[in-house]
């Protein structure tokens, strides 16, 4: 995709830096933040990036769970 044709959205805009906060925290927990030049993801493979989206959604869901379970 060029500049400018993002498509997707946050649903709450100001957890924007919180987001991007938590997929640098999971990409370090897939081991690839060395990889990552000042936040060019280019270079990464497919593989890794959607390990590292996989890790998101698996901590989001078990954080879901979590509050699910305390009602």
């Amino acid at each position: 995709m060029g500049t400018g044709q993002k498509t997707n959205k946050l649903v709450v805009p100001q957890a924007q830096q919180a987001m991007y906060n938590f997929k640098y925290e999971m990409a370090n927990q897939v081991g690839i933040t060395n990889q990552i030049q000042g936040g060019y993801w280019g270079q990464i493979a497919s593989r890794d990036c959607g390990a590292v989206g996989g890790q998101m959604v698996k901590r989001m869901i078990e954080a879901y769970e979590q509050s699910l379970a305390g009602q």
